[in-house]
């Protein structure tokens, strides 16, 4: 009988200092707000080098929202859009990493916003796997997706003059993760 080794999931964290979790929203349908969320945390399991059927889940602080501006990050903390008091995550659970082809891969889970939870779908490159000068493992990845935010219970809004709404229903998602062998 040949030998054989149990396989053991890598633990691989969310790099908070080279990880940036950023969405865009279309505002008056002429220009584009960006906006980011500083404090989060995240875990990847892996039995596989390639991360191929990687379990993914994280979790982002709604009161680290920045859009550059704190009258509008105010408003969106509140019951209007976040309502951070009442829930102040949003998470990504049962998250499973699947390769498509080459480094594309895609990313399935639950994303709970304000306590409604969908199943999402999201593009993500995988940039590779490297040791920092400390012999650190590192992986990096770019994740891209978009969402409705009404689908969330974000529903606020307000007519322009022209009859247009103020913000869009559409949410651009960019992140750019860098994981830490754990």
């Amino acid at each position: 009988m040949a030998n054989q080794e149990a396989t053991v999931a890598q633990k691989w964290a969310i790099d908070p200092a080279h990880t940036e979790v950023v969405f865009k929203v279309k505002h008056l349908v002429i220009t584009t707000v960006t906006g980011t969320f500083s404090s989060f945390e995240g875990d990847v399991y892996s039995e596989t080098e390639d991360f191929d059927g990687a379990e993914v889940s994280f979790s982002i602080d709604v009161n680290s929202i920045s859009t550059n501006n704190t009258d509008r990050d105010n408003h969106l903390k509140s019951d209007d859009f976040f309502a951070a008091g009442q829930y102040p995550k949003i998470t990504f659970a049962n998250g499973i990493l699947s390769k498509v082809q080459g480094s594309s891969y895609k990313l399935n889970g639950d994303l709970t916003i304000r306590g409604v939870t969908k199943q999402v779908e999201m593009s993500v490159d995988y940039n590779g796997t490297v040791k920092d000068p400390w012999g650190n493992a590192k992986a990096g990845f770019e994740i891209s997706g978009q969402l409705n935010r009404k689908d969330f219970g974000l529903v606020w809004n307000a007519l322009t003059e022209a009859g247009s709404m103020l913000v869009a229903e559409e949410v651009k998602l960019a992140i750019s993760v860098q994981l830490a062998a754990a």
